[in-house]
């Protein structure tokens, strides 16, 4: 496969539009979509064109500023707080898309009384930094991360928690695409993440971009690639992380910790700090979206593979017990246990 960077959200050219790829055509085709009105930025972020906890973040500050550059002076205040608590109410379990969309407001609340042109230019300069803050971070985590490993490491990955789902080099995969960069000997078993593939559909096709070893396998065969000694770490990103190092992440990341531990493996979670949130105690707090099951019951097949009219439980996170996690790996450095207490300390 041919190596190339693919940029996943940016403003088009005159800055009218968010330019996203959508996710849900890769791997098959790579499509860029052009969102100018709130519905169809609600619509992306629900169903997945664009995802990642800090790509959403990036993607609603983006959001922001495209949508306030068509308010009249008049109503500016009033339609900026209406579409801001559309934006937020889009995903629940995500915390950077409610941060970012916050801070982008509080931007504009904060030059009240100034002319409105430059409250949106303002906003455009926040919505940026937002990007370049999230792409420094990334580098940073990728950084630490492979100071985790060792050269011939095989590592499982869970979801996406690549340059699709934040920017530049990810977080989970952060390691393993600067290791690639350096000529480090890394590879991966690439779990398909069921119901909705972003292992199969995104990470293998990211990491076969890079030039990344890696091996595509089920969900329910990760347990025996440990137990058969195939796997040195298991990486993952996180949608939202509790105060006490709790972690929600896609539906499966859970599951894979448990086995990990059991064997021995250790678990790595790798996230900026826009992803903690220490106003959230545990990770009993965190709301997890409960998502439509037609992803289970016939999402990807050409044709329905459960029974017509069978219930479906579609939760679309599940949340790793911080006793589970070997350590959080941010773009501050790595943080070991207790995590109630370190992590407050790296960023209360």
């Amino acid at each position: 496969m041919t190596k190339e960077k693919v940029q996943n959200i940016a403003l088009s050219p005159n800055g009218s539009a968010v330019r996203i790829l959508d996710q849900t055509r890769l791997p098959g085709e790579v499509v860029y979509l052009d969102l100018t009105d709130r519905g169809a930025m609600y619509e992306a972020v629900k169903a997945l064109r664009v995802r990642g906890a800090p790509a959403i973040g990036i993607f609603a500050a983006y959001c922001v500023y495209v949508l306030a550059r068509g308010y009249g002076e008049d109503e500016f205040f009033a339609r900026l707080d209406e579409d801001c608590d559309y934006l937020i109410s889009c995903r629940p379990t995500a915390v950077n898309l409610a941060r970012q969309t916050e801070r982008m407001r509080a931007l504009a609340h904060g030059m009240e009384g100034k002319p409105v042109p430059e409250i949106v230019e303002a906003l455009g300069r926040e919505a940026r930094a937002i990007h370049d803050e999230d792409i420094a971070m990334c580098r940073a985590i990728a950084e630490y991360g492979l100071s985790l490993l060792h050269e011939g490491d095989t590592v499982l990955t869970h979801c996406n928690a690549g340059p699709l789902a934040t920017s530049e080099y990810g977080t989970g995969l952060g390691p393993l695409l600067l290791a690639a960069e350096r000529g480090v000997k890394l590879s991966a078993y690439v779990d398909e993440t069921r119901p909705l593939l972003q292992g199969a559909r995104l990470t293998a096709w990211e990491l076969m971009n890079a030039g990344v070893d890696c091996t595509l396998i089920c969900d329910n065969m990760a347990a025996l690639a440990m137990g058969q000694g195939r796997i040195q770490a298991v990486l993952a990103g996180c949608d939202r992380m509790a105060a006490n190092g709790d972690a929600a992440n896609k539906i499966g990341t859970s599951g894979a910790a448990i086995i990990a531990k059991h064997y021995g493996v250790p678990v790595y979670i790798l996230l900026p700090s826009s992803t903690i949130d220490l106003s959230c105690p545990t990770g009993a707090d965190i709301p997890i979206e409960i998502r439509d099951g037609e992803e289970i019951r016939s999402l990807w097949y050409e044709r329905p593979m459960a029974p017509a009219g069978v219930k479906c439980w579609d939760p679309a996170f599940d949340v790793t017990d911080h006793e589970l996690i070997t350590a959080i790996v941010t773009e501050k450095g790595v943080v070991r246990p207790p995590y109630d207490v370190n992590l407050q300390k790296l960023f209360g």
